[in-house]
Formats: C-alpha cells, sequence, structure tokens
C-alpha cells in the first residue's frame, strides 16, 4: 500500500541551539512520504542558516516576522497538503519510529482520525532523556471535566495530551475550522483538541512518539498564563456542548489516586470503580498465537491519575 503523505510543520523563532536537532529527528527517520515545513519568525540567532542546510529536503520554509508561535503553524499547514498532520516545535524531538508508527495505525484503521501516545516522554536541554508519564486514556468527558489542565490539581497531576505526540487527519482538520487560534499565548493546542473532542475520539496508543523539551527559555512555564487560557476553552466548550463538570466523579479520583485506596475499592466495590470510570478507546500492539504481531483497537474503562 501507498504510505500517507505526512505533513509537518515546524515554527521557529531564535532557538538555533535546539533547531538542527529538532529537524535531523523529522528527516532522519527517512520516511518515504514526509512533506516537512519549517515557518521561522524572522530570527537573528544562525536560524536561517540551520534551517538553508536542509532545504532540499523541505517542501517550504520562510523566513519572515509573523504574529507569533500559532500564526507561523497556521501559515505552514496552508502550504500543507498530506493526508496526516502535527507540528513539532523547534525545541522537541521525535523518536526514529514516529512516522512509521502513525501511518501504520492510520492505514489499518481509517476510524481513527486522531491519536496521541499514552507514553510521552521529555528531554533535557543537552538532549539527554529526562522522564516518561504513563497516561491511561483520553475521552471527550474527560476533557470536559478539566482532566487534561492543572488548574486546581497542579501540573505535576494532570494528564496533559502531548502536542508534539498528538496527529490527526487531514479531514478532522478542516471540519474543525483548519486552524489554530493565533491570538492564544499559550494554549492553542488544547483549544484545538476542545474542537477535535467534539467531532472524534481520540486514540491512545501505547508507543512514545515524541518528547517536549525542558529548558529555562521555554514560554510554557507561565503556568497561570496557560491556565487562564485553559479555563475560558473549558468554559466555552462546555457551554457549546450543554456540559456541566461532574465534580462527584472528578473529586472522588483525588482519593483514588492513591494506591491503597484504588486497591482497595476495585477488590470490594469493583461495581464502583466501573461507575465513575471514563470509556476510552486505545491501540495496541499484540502478539497473536501464529507469532504475528497485529495492531489492535480496543475498548476499555480507564481512570484519570491511575496508570494500571
Amino acid at each position: 500500500m501507498k504510505t500517507p503523505k505526512i505533513s509537518i510543520v515546524t515554527p521557529s523563532f531564535n532557538q538555533a541551539q535546539y533547531l538542527e536537532t529538532t529537524i535531523r529527528s523529522v528527516l532522519n527517520q527517512e520516511y518515504p512520504n514526509l512533506e516537512y515545513i519549517i515557518i521561522d519568525g524572522g530570527s537573528t540567532d544562525g536560524s536561517q542558516k540551520i534551517i538553508e542546510k536542509y532545504e532540499s529536503h523541505l517542501a517550504y520554509w520562510s523566513s519572515v516576522p509573523d504574529g507569533g508561535q500559532y500564526d507561523a503553524i497556521n501559515k505552514g499547514f496552508s502550504k500543507s497538503t498530506g493526508e496526516i498532520m502535527a507540528w513539532l516545535n523547534s525545541d522537541d524531538l521525535y523518536f526514529p519510529w514516529t512516522f512509521s508508527t502513525v501511518a501504520s495505525v492510520m492505514q489499518q484503521f481509517p476510524e481513527v482520525r486522531w491519536l496521541s501516545s499514552l507514553l510521552p516522554y521529555v528531554w533535557d536541554a543537552h538532549n539527554f532523556f529526562l522522564r516518561y508519564y504513563k497516561r491511561s486514556g483520553f475521552s471527550f468527558e474527560a476533557f470536559l471535566n478539566s482532566c487534561y489542565a492543572p488548574l486546581d490539581i497542579g501540573s505535576r497531576r494532570a494528564s496533559f495530551i502531548q502536542q508534539e505526540s498528538t496527529f490527526w487527519r487531514r479531514d478532522l482538520w478542516n471540519i474543525s475550522g483548519g486552524m489554530t487560534r493565533s491570538e492564544m499565548h499559550l494554549a492553542a493546542d488544547f483549544e484545538l483538541w476542545s474542537r477535535f473532542f467534539e467531532h472524534e475520539t481520540l486514540y491512545g496508543v501505547y508507543a512514545p512518539l515524541a518528547g517536549f523539551r525542558m529548558h529555562g527559555q521555554q514560554k510554557s512555564k507561565n503556568i497561570d498564563l496557560y491556565n487562564d487560557e485553559v479555563r475560558t476553552v473549558l468554559e466555552n466548550c462546555r457551554g457549546r456542548n450543554h456540559w456541566k463538570p461532574d465534580l462527584l466523579k472528578r473529586n472522588l479520583w483525588y482519593l483514588l489516586r492513591f494506591d491503597i485506596i484504588f486497591d482497595v475499592l476495585s477488590t470490594k466495590a469493583p461495581y464502583l470503580v466501573e461507575c465513575f470510570g471514563y470509556s476510552g478507546k486505545k491501540v495496541v500492539r499484540r502478539l497473536e498465537e501464529d507469532s504475528t504481531v497485529v495492531w489492535k483497537l480496543e475498548e476499555y474503562t480507564f481512570f484519570p491519575w491511575v496508570y494500571r
């Protein structure tokens, strides 16, 4: 089967110390049907020379002042034509198997219109592995109950949907508005997920796809501004969908995140656990009895902040 075209956009501005590593993480996969676009905001730190070094491998690039990260992403996607889409910021990294994994899943399952890793990774400023997290699952109901945002639970407890590990089909992008909200500063990815969720289930996949880089200059450290934008997104999304947060279901998991309480309830009152869980869908790689390995779709009940 012909491999689907994957369009990747990298917004860039004055991050030359990380940019080449990011570009190489895209190109070194040698995916046969890649459309890679870089939109630089007029960097003055040598980023343009790095981009020029790889321009023969790029479908398009530019370096002019723009309206910021999300404006650059919109400009890049307006130049793209791929069936599968994603963006990778200029300081983040893909794994060598990322595109082949995503393409394999989406070729086999047309119903998977967007997916994200259940095993998001984090790098440090020197390209060393820092840590990884486990995600228990994704659902629109959990999204509306603010399970994927720090807000009052703290950034260490939130089950963020990792932007760099998330891929989607172009038809979902188009039906959801075909743009990120460029007026936002930090949470335009979260806002985009809110629109995607209104049309389609997010599938989790048990495979690391990308890593977020932690360093001192990243603007995402402004958690207060991020939370302000997230609250606005959730209020708007809940309003559009006539949704009131299930506070009992949400607050119960403050207790169930403790292993001993979860274990007791799972044993003594499994019906209660099932009642307060969320319904999700995931893609898993299974070894069959005949020694073949295949992707399979599974529906299951998961519990935010409980990783079993």
